[in-house]
């Protein structure tokens, strides 16, 4: 990979260091057993990686000690390094939903929300779930937040959510929640209302964790009744009716940083892909040697290439404080997409070896197949793009009539 002109020295220096660390101490645990009933890491395992990232002084490293944030593109650098492993996000916790959840909360939390629920989750001692989406059968919110189901009323100095959510990455064994409901309160305004809640709590329920193509995620992705939760008006993120508007400030972000995580992910895949082309042998030559499996492992570096130069510049177009709704959306199609090209051409030129756990091919095969659907599928950011360029054309018609 090339080096790019946004990322700083102090960036590169941390990357060095995130690689180095990923690569020495948490490939290692690829091996270990401790995992849940569908093999995502288990709290236990979580906690250990976090506390051996710590011990390196390394937990959060995209947020400084002096509390500032590394720039997107610094934290591309870093990121892309740190899902070399998919343990790696895990253990550095900067996986997905406590990086984007830690960006939210860093943007519009209040002084006493960043003590109190913040400050435990830039230490890697808190995890935390972002709890949107909603069972497809009582019409709930998925792609389309405007369909928000769970509701909230205020009563007093408190206010009630009731509702259920589903697919809430990492809602067993959070201990922050980011609930977003609907008011139905008459004397507010209505609209979109963010809460922050200690979990666990009686009142919000697991109803069950299902199997998924994916196990990189500690805690899986639960199914979840709310029934008269209780949370106490100052725990309200920002303002009454502006949750839609705050889940845009997560939602470039939060998006972007799957892509970096998941195109070093791609690129540990293409290694050991490239490994195995070169060492193994058939029909009197190396695999690497046969057009067939050598152009797939020069595609492979094509859409490599392309990735990373999509992440950063929509990092680019981040940094300059535009929110990057469509650049975002561009990104995230052409990296998911090319990651799962990626993906699959190595677990072909592995053949059987590919689709066993000898390595981890098969299981970044896996999370790329999810990764196209999660933030937003293929298919909803090409109809967002669609829509877009209407609009556009309307525009440039009512100025320019033929």
């Amino acid at each position: 990979m090339t080096a790019i002109p946004q990322v700083s020295e102090r960036a590169f220096e941390i990357g060095a260091k995130i690689e180095a660390f990923v690569r020495e101490t948490i490939i290692p645990y690829e091996r270990d057993q401790r995992r849940d009933h569908h093999g995502c890491p288990t709290q236990e395992l979580a906690s250990e990686l976090r506390d051996v990232a710590r011990d390196a002084g390394l937990m959060t490293p995209h947020i400084l000690d002096d509390d500032s944030h590394l720039n997107q593109a610094e934290t591309a650098h870093v990121l892309i390094r740190s899902g070399l492993s998919p343990l790696g996000p895990v253990a550095l916790h900067v996986g997905a939903p406590d990086e984007g959840n830690m960006y939210l909360l860093g943007k519009v939390g209040s002084p006493d929300i960043k003590r109190r629920f913040l400050e435990p989750m830039v230490e890697g001692r808190a995890s935390s779930a972002f709890f949107m989406t909603e069972p497809a059968e009582s019409g709930g919110a998925g792609s389309d937040p405007s369909m928000l189901q769970t509701t909230c009323r205020r009563d007093g100095n408190q206010w009630i959510v009731d509702g259920r959510k589903c697919f809430i990455t990492g809602a067993d064994g959070a201990k922050v929640g980011i609930i977003m409901a609907k008011s139905v309160d008459p004397d507010s305004e209505g609209g979109a209302c963010m809460f922050l809640a200690d979990l666990p709590d009686p009142a919000i329920r697991i109803e069950h964790v299902p199997n998924t193509i994916d196990t990189s995620m500690a805690g899986g992705h639960a199914t979840v009744a709310i029934d008269n939760l209780r949370i106490p008006a100052d725990q309200m993120l920002g303002e009454a009716g502006e949750g839609f508007k705050y889940a845009q400030i997560r939602l470039a972000p939060a998006r972007l940083s799957h892509c970096m995580r998941w195109l070093g992910a791609c690129i540990r895949a293409h290694e050991i892909a490239t490994d195995y082309a070169c060492r193994r042998e058939a029909f009197g030559k190396s695999l690497i040697d046969h057009e067939g499996v050598g152009f797939m492992l020069a595609e492979n570096r094509i859409d490599l290439q392309q990735a990373e130069l999509m992440i950063y510049w929509c990092a680019s177009v981040l940094d300059t404080g535009d929110l990057g709704t469509t650049e975002s959306s561009m990104t995230k199609v052409a990296v998911s997409e090319a990651l799962m090209r990626v993906a699959d051409r190595c677990v072909q030129v592995m053949g059987g070896t590919g689709v066993t756990d000898a390595t981890i091919v098969e299981q970044v095969f896996r999370e790329i197949r999810a990764f196209r659907i999660y933030d937003g599928p293929t298919e909803v950011h090409k109809w967002s793009l669609a829509k877009k360029i209407k609009r556009e054309w309307r525009e440039t018609m009512a100025e320019n009539p033929v």
